[in-house]
């Protein structure tokens, strides 16, 4: 089982030393992997439900939040650690030129060492946060199913070319590449198309909650549909609060639990100091290793 710890870049972890004493914490005490949340910006009173909470707000009902770039904010932590793998969870791919997002995250990579970046995706949910981009909302599936192929032939082409619906190009150069010419594409949501989805075309799938086993069913009957083996889709989940459960979890195939340490996105916060995370490592990460 790995671990993940997720909603790192809230909160106090917002700054630049917090972050870097909470990211080194993480990898000393065994975390694999720590994410981070994405949105550009909170529209105020805003009206589209979030689909994680029963009141239909984010979290604590907060608006005025900081929520810092993923990207960025991994970027000063990469320099700051050796080995964690750096997750977003997730970056709202539609509302990014896939262009410039497959640069920036192959740059973060190289600058890491490579292996590093796991690039979680959702198409998003706040139909204003859209508007204040000025970017469509009612078509944002397709053009993330698209984006991400497009952002694949720039990672493993020498000199990539793609032509699609919404975005095109015709022999360029991207450089630096991703060290493994490739990046994860983690699918994240708790929806039955977001499921499907990361049964097309993840590498693995990260549920904002614990799926149901429907869910799982419909990811895995969508790799099988798309000629890919379900098994090879890494499953990640939030971790439960009793960690005896979390063996369970390994036995029905999960590969990682994530752990939240922050409660801004509707879930209780289980570790809430670097303290806490060493903690952690020695009281649950070490029975796994």
């Amino acid at each position: 089982m790995k671990f993940g710890l997720r909603y790192a870049s809230l909160g106090r972890y917002s700054n630049g030393p917090a972050a870097v004493e909470l990211a080194q914490a993480a990898e000393a005490a065994g975390f694999e992997s720590i994410w981070t949340v994405e949105h550009v910006v909170v529209p105020n009173r805003y009206q589209s439900r979030y689909p994680y909470s029963p009141s239909g707000r984010m979290g604590s009902g907060l608006e005025d939040y900081p929520i810092p770039d993923p990207l960025i904010w991994l970027a000063y932590v990469a320099s700051a650690t050796r080995t964690i793998k750096l997750g977003t969870a997730i970056l709202i791919l539609p509302q990014r030129n896939p262009v410039v997002t497959a640069k920036a995250v192959a740059t973060l990579d190289h600058l890491a060492g490579g292996g590093r970046v796991q690039l979680g995706i959702g198409v998003g949910w706040l139909a204003e946060e859209f508007a204040a981009l000025g970017l469509p909302f009612a078509d944002r599936g397709p053009r993330t199913d698209e984006y991400v192929a497009a952002m694949r032939a720039l990672w493993s082409q020498e000199c990539a070319t793609f032509k699609g619906r919404f975005i095109s190009f015709d022999q360029v150069f991207c450089r630096p590449l991703p060290p493994e010419r490739r990046i994860p594409i983690i699918v994240g949501g708790d929806t039955p198309a977001a499921a499907r989805r990361a049964g097309r075309l993840g590498d693995g799938y990260f549920p904002a909650r614990t799926p149901s086993p429907g869910l799982l069913d419909e990811m895995r009957r969508a790799a099988e549909t798309a000629g890919r083996d379900p098994k090879a889709i890494e499953i990640t989940v939030a971790a439960p609060a009793d960690p005896a459960e979390i063996e369970g979890l390994a036995r029905q195939g999960i590969a990682r639990v994530a752990v939240p340490i922050s409660n801004a996105a509707g879930l209780p916060a289980q570790v809430k100091t670097p303290d806490d995370v060493l903690r952690y490592g020695k009281d649950v990460i070490a029975r796994f290793r």
